[in-house]
């Protein structure tokens, strides 16, 4: 794998977009997707085990390395408190996606992780999937704001789906990361 890859250990600069919602979004909460059998289901006090399978699954690929090296307490603290829900996208008895939002922070919930399994992408799920995560925030009674962050190692649709969901950027950063896998240049 060499000239259109780059490879493991290689450092690459990497841009970093934070965005915002600032109201509910217009738009009808969606229905769940026609086909096979689905269904969106909220974790109660998941496991460590069951977030990293989850976070392995769908952030591999786009180099989600940040939790990888917390101890299982520190994550058992984050994902068992009362303001973060874990919710999964269940797609014919397989794990399709998930997302978690953090609303630790007073009158903002952040859309913490979100994304799909390889498997998954080009389904059609990834808008059903985001408009519920917001409409599933804004549910909360002292939402006044929603945060989300995605950077170029991300899906390359995922910074328009955002924007398309009602996000809009209010900050970028530019960070170097150390790759873990082969990648397309």
């Amino acid at each position: 794998m060499t000239g259109g890859w780059l490879q493991p250990g290689d450092t690459v600069e990497v841009t970093v977009t934070y965005l915002r919602m600032d109201a509910r979004p217009s738009y009808d909460r969606p229905s769940l997707p026609v086909g096979p059998p689905t269904a969106l289901i909220a974790a109660q006090k998941p496991p460590v085990w069951y977030f990293l399978s989850l976070y392995r699954a769908v952030g591999e690929p786009h180099e989600w390395t940040d939790r990888l090296n917390d101890r299982p307490e520190v994550l058992a603290s984050f994902l068992h408190d009362p303001n973060v829900m874990l919710y999964t996208l269940m797609r014919t008895g397989w794990p399709a996606g998930f997302f978690v939002l953090d609303h630790r922070t007073p009158g903002q919930c952040d859309l913490a992780y979100f994304g799909l399994v390889p498997q998954a992408v080009g389904m059609g799920l990834g808008g059903y999937l985001l408009r519920t995560a917001i409409h599933t925030a804004w549910d909360h009674s002292n939402t006044q704001a929603m945060t989300v962050e995605t950077c170029t190692l991300d899906h390359p649709r995922a910074l328009g789906l955002y924007q398309k969901a009602g996000f809009t950027p209010t900050g970028q950063k530019t960070k170097t990361c150390v790759l873990t896998r082969p990648r397309a240049k």
